[in-house]
């Protein structure tokens, strides 16, 4: 179902006027410190228990993909034009015969109701009212049933099996809830060496222990903000990995299924092609070859990703690899996610072919900062970054970037600011 234009944000009523930075931020109260993306994760570091901000910040092993996903969009500059007359821009995008409101949305982020109290619906819910799309992850606490009626045209992410029976229960399901976009993680044969979880004393689910007792001890607005509340509606579940009920989130001595993942192939999007009539789109492409695989499977779209460092230590960053998987892809819709913290980068990887860009790890720590506000007031700074870079770059609109507008600065000298 489509969205109507008329119920999105114009341009008038983006969140702020951009001259108005010159008089202080246009909020008032606590989140009016919050100027941009990064300031959300410095006060979730200290909000947020040891064990679960550890989960959400950290990457696989030394983190190597981690920081080059952020270091790869310092490493393209912009070629702005002047005078070309940009009151009247607009950033919506139209995607899958949807209009958005902006050309970025909120990525899967797994556990997502440990960092903020339902979680997941605080992100889908902000999403929604600002015209962004929402992805829900496979691995959330919160039935997809629940978010698709608070958020319809969510989209839904799935970690999938080798397992033919599986995958078609898990399709009716989400079938049933109106979801119209299927999103197949493809990353993840096995899971990543996360070194950082075990440092942090997090696991899934979560072991009960004195280390996590002293973790909640130390965080008490957390543990009466999150996890009492939560408790007190019942013992949240993975919900959403399979057609049936998963794993409690916390348990001395269950494991969650992982099974059968290293047996997933193209086959099985081929199987998931025939039987969903939604959009579906493919998560995890980090190479052209594998881009013409899924244009020929008839997929819809793709995201190029590294799971957010995440899973390969040492995987390519995504807005690497970009321009050859656009070339690749032959127009079929390419989106990108990873290191995404500004409304540069966004525009940066708009520039290189992008059609969408997602973010994750900011929305998580806002939320677990100031719930739904904190995430709405997110959404609206990097809107006006968006916005006003377009101003700045004489575009006016997103489908007017393009590799003009960059240059690539790797390898040039420059001189030290004085």
């Amino acid at each position: 179902m489509s969205t109507p234009s008329s119920s999105l944000p114009t341009a008038a009523a983006l969140p702020s006027d951009s001259w108005k930075a010159f008089n202080g931020p246009r909020l008032r109260g606590p989140l009016s410190k919050l100027l941009c993306l990064d300031d959300f994760q410095q006060l979730a570091r200290k909000r947020l228990p040891r064990s679960i901000y550890g989960y959400v910040a950290g990457a696989a092993e030394t983190n190597a993909s981690l920081r080059d996903n952020l270091n790869a969009f310092e490493e393209w500059g912009f070629v702005p034009r002047v005078l070309c007359k940009v009151a009247r821009r607009t950033q919506h995008v139209s995607l899958f015969g949807r209009e958005y409101a902006s050309p970025f949305g909120i990525a899967p982020m797994g556990l997502m109701a440990l960092s903020a109290f339902q979680g997941d619906l605080v992100l889908a819910r902000a999403a929604s009212r600002a015209g962004i799309p929402f992805v829900l992850s496979g691995t959330s606490l919160i039935p997809m049933e629940q978010v698709m009626r608070a958020a319809p045209g969510s989209w839904f992410q799935a970690y999938l099996p080798g397992d033919e029976s599986r995958i078609d229960a898990l399709l009716e399901r989400v079938q049933r809830t109106g979801c119209d976009t299927l999103v197949v993680t493809v990353d993840l044969p096995v899971a990543g060496n996360r070194e950082n979880n075990i440092r942090a004393g997090f696991s899934t689910p979560l072991r009960p222990g004195l280390r996590l007792a002293w973790d909640g001890l130390t965080h008490p607005r957390w543990v009466l903000g999150t996890l009492a509340r939560t408790l007190w509606q019942g013992m949240p579940h993975f919900e959403n990995s399979f057609a049936e009920r998963g794993a409690p989130v916390i348990s001395r001595n269950v494991d969650r299924d992982f099974s059968q993942r290293d047996h997933f192939d193209w086959s099985h999007i081929a199987r998931i092609r025939q039987r969903w009539a939604g959009n579906l789109v493919v998560k995890g492409i980090l190479g052209d070859r594998d881009a013409t695989l899924a244009r020929e499977h008839h997929v819809d779209g793709i995201i190029v990703s590294n799971h957010g460092g995440r899973q390969l230590d040492g995987a390519v960053s995504a807005l690497r690899m970009l321009p050859e998987i656009v070339t690749a892809a032959r127009g079929m819709p390419v989106m990108l996610d990873g290191g995404v913290r500004r409304g540069s980068d966004v525009l940066k990887a708009l520039a290189l072919g992008a059609r969408m860009v997602f973010v994750g790890r900011p929305f998580n720590f806002a939320a677990a900062v100031a719930g739904e506000p904190g995430v709405a007031h997110a959404i609206d700074l990097l809107r006006a970054e968006v916005d006003r870079n377009l101003a700045m770059l004489g575009v006016t609109k997103p489908g007017a970037l393009g590799p003009e507008h960059l240059m690539n600065l790797k390898g040039l000298a420059f001189r030290s600011a004085t």
